[in-house]
């Protein structure tokens, strides 16, 4: 009896060391349920939650509804000041910082008018600073607001693309942004993760250098599964991916996960849970996802194991890799837990074990793939020739890869060099020189492009050794690059508005501003040889909104537009108001 009992007492032991030990992957979180208002006066639901995946970066905040409509009013979510605010073309549009006591700051962005008293007092520091775009410290007594508050009124502007705000919370001193769920707000969410697919990666190769296993899943009683229900795999070294969404209750949109655990017979391996993010590691995303899938237009799959290049927060895991190790040749119960913030819980089971054949059938083939890579996660990675020479920073690259690269001539004095390409992801820029054949030194760009894309940046005159006609420039992505001369000046052109024309009839001036490299450094307009206000929302269009700085009478505006070598394009337009 007494054994009996004791063997009771250990399987029940057992028990609660694999739960507890689920548990500790992710500390439980404690945040303030009651402290937020829900900050827009709209019916209450999300566009977007907190980490959802997006080109480049993670999503890092709420996309709260507007009701398809601008102008909705945006209130404090809290007591607090007003600490910051900023005006873009892209990013955040017009956007406002609030500071609370709790030490949280909360962000309002994608905004059209501040209310009254901010507005103004923006408007005289654009004007004093002589800049639309600004980013404004306020002093911490001058904007008190009190839980409530209308702050605002939503809007489109910045990198919007359609009516709604969008709202971060943020510790103050560090900055890193708070997944704003874990405060409530009462957005009902009864409903699980879908789970969509699986893919079986082997660990002994890059996650560059392979296509993965994907296999669909079906549910069966509230259970994912996979076909077969035992997945065998040639490699001792396996890890996982998934491709998963979330909703809200009552609402179609596709949200991200918060939360996903890989269990190997049961014991926690490894997992992901995004709470916070700070602006700094947004773009490891890259790293969080199949990129070279993605790139293809495929679709998210999201890594349960951090890549070797990987240093964001979200990722922990039991055995420092996250990598299941299938040496001893047995059969292991694999469980994947996915979760919302709210806790509803999908699980995917399935059986995992090494094919019996891999010894004798696989291995010789994987010895001939894994040549030592030319470029290394957490190293300097150096390429040099005659022509071209770079190097990818210590932290640039996730995984490795075998670097390509090819050169074409186009024609005399022009060559297109091709560093490998977009399947792969990097993190950070790097620097890169080119040898020219003619030049003009003020006027050198680097041209990227790639998949449609096209991006340009100037190339400054460098030495390499003692030899000079080397420019040099940086970027952030792999693709083809080239050297030009750049010497043509913006394009300016008018909106509805003319020299000598009568605009007592026009509520607003408008100029669209393009450049041959997409790229204007600096756009100014003048009145009457004052600096005048004109918005930038959204790129390529100057808008001025007729207001107290141009009175009835006689006028003279100057428009000056400069690219990102120096060519500038001036015209001067007379008009009566």
């Amino acid at each position: 009896m007494l054994k009996n009992n004791l063997k009771l007492f250990f399987l029940i032991l057992t028990f609660v060391d694999a739960n507890i030990s689920a548990a500790q992957l992710f500390s439980p979180k404690n945040y303030p349920a009651d402290y937020f208002e829900y900050p827009v006066v709209a019916t209450r639901g999300l566009a977007a939650n907190f980490g959802e995946l997006r080109p480049n970066h993670y999503h890092m905040g709420l996309d709260c509804r507007t009701d398809q409509a601008q102008n909705k009013k945006i209130l404090a979510a809290a007591d607090g000041y007003i600490a910051k605010v900023k005006i873009e073309p892209w990013g955040f549009g017009r956007c406002i910082y609030i500071n609370h006591p709790n030490g949280l700051t909360t962000l309002y962005a994608h905004l059209n008018d501040f209310y009254e008293g901010l507005e103004k007092y923006v408007k005289e520091q654009q004007y004093a600073l002589k800049s639309w775009a600004v980013y404004l410290d306020i002093p911490p007594n001058l904007f008190p607001v009190k839980r409530g508050d209308t702050i605002a009124l939503s809007g489109n502007s910045g990198g919007s693309q359609g009516p709604h705000l969008h709202f971060e919370i943020r510790d103050t001193k560090t900055d890193k942004v708070l997944n704003p769920l874990l405060f409530g707000f009462g957005i009902p969410d009864t409903v699980a993760p879908d789970i969509v697919r699986l893919a079986v990666y082997n660990r002994n190769l890059s996650t560059y250098e392979q296509t993965p296993k994907l296999i669909p899943l079906k549910k069966i009683k509230g259970t994912y599964s996979t076909a077969p229900a035992l997945i065998t795999v040639n490699t001792d070294k396996v890890s996982f991916g998934i491709s998963a969404t979330d909703r809200v209750t009552g609402s179609s949109n596709r949200n991200g996960i918060y939360e996903a655990v890989l269990f190997n017979d049961d014991k926690p391996i490894t997992g992901f849970q995004i709470d916070n993010i700070s602006y700094d590691e947004t773009r490891y995303l890259n790293a969080h996802i199949d990129y070279k899938i993605r790139s293809r237009g495929g679709p998210f799959i999201e890594h349960l194991s951090a890549l070797p290049g990987y240093t964001n927060s979200i990722y922990k895991s039991t055995n420092n890799d996250g990598v299941i190790d299938l040496a001893d040749d047995s059969l292991h119960t694999i469980r994947i837990e996915v979760k919302d913030v709210n806790g509803n819980m999908s699980t995917v089971l399935f059986s995992l074990r090494r094919d019996t054949n891999y010894v004798e059938t696989t291995k010789a083939s994987e010895a001939s793939l894994l040549q030592p890579a030319e470029f290394l996660p957490g190293f300097i990675n150096i390429y040099e020739n005659n022509n071209i020479h770079f190097y990818l920073p210590e932290k640039c690259l996730y995984d490795s890869i075998r670097f390509q690269y090819s050169e074409t001539i186009t024609k005399p004095g022009n060559t297109i060099y091709q560093l490998h390409n977009t399947s792969v992801p990097l993190h950070g820029y790097f620097p890169i020189s080119m040898k020219a054949q003619t030049a003009l030194p003020d006027k050198m760009v680097m041209h990227r492009f790639a998949n449609g894309r096209h991006d340009y940046a100037k190339a400054e005159a460098v030495m390499n050794g003692k030899e000079t006609g080397w420019y040099k420039a940086s970027f952030r992505e792999f693709g083809s690059f080239e050297l030009i001369t750049d010497t043509t000046p913006p394009v300016i052109t008018p909106i509805g508005f003319k020299d000598g024309m009568n605009s007592s009839k026009q509520s607003r001036i408008v100029f669209v501003v393009k450049d041959n490299t997409e790229e204007i450094k600096k756009f100014t307009a003048t009145l009457d040889g004052n600096w005048l206000r004109f918005s930038n929302d959204k790129g390529s269009r100057f808008i001025y909104d007729f207001d107290e700085m141009c009175p009835a009478g006689e006028h003279e505006l100057k428009i000056v537009a400069e690219d990102q070598v120096g060519n500038v394009t001036e015209k001067v337009y007379k008009f009566t108001r």
